[in-house]
């Protein structure tokens, strides 16, 4: 019953899931030998990897190819998308769909070091430079 409940959940992946997802994104495509070693500890059952595996490709997010008999595993959905799905249901969740809310939740850690503050605070000037350039290319093409 937990199992269906999980599955239920759009896009979420179980702890065993996302472990075997995370070995496959790891390898970028394998047998499920090379799967299962790619797994990292606690290293769940052979048979518990060709499981999590079959699930994997009945939600969708692996894919196989088969080589006489033996499948050969690869993502169909990558890390990063995978990552920015989760993060947006963190953010809608649990910070009111705020991204401020969720960089001054981080910031309020007193173990963020000057160097990461300074790394931010370039990625925040980046993204304020590259708007203000796609604004005003777009400005240029409506004249």
């Amino acid at each position: 019953m937990a199992r269906k409940k999980q599955e239920s959940q759009e896009g979420r992946l179980t702890r065993a899931e996302e472990q075997v997802m995370q070995a496959i994104w790891r390898i970028g495509k394998g047998f499920a030998g090379d799967i299962a070693a790619a797994v990292e500890e606690p290293k769940p059952a052979y048979r518990t990897v060709l499981t999590e595996i079959r699930i994997l490709e009945q939600k969708g997010f692996v894919g196989h190819k088969d080589f006489n008999g033996s499948n050969q595993y690869f993502p169909l959905v990558s890390r990063e998308e995978y990552s920015g799905t989760m993060l947006g249901s963190l953010i809608k969740n649990y910070f009111n769909a705020s991204y401020t809310s969720l960089v001054s939740f981080f910031l309020k850690d007193k173990n963020i070091s000057d160097e990461e503050l300074a790394m931010l605070g370039n990625l925040i000037e980046e993204k304020r430079n590259s708007q203000a350039e796609k604004q005003n290319k777009e400005k240029e093409e409506r004249k």
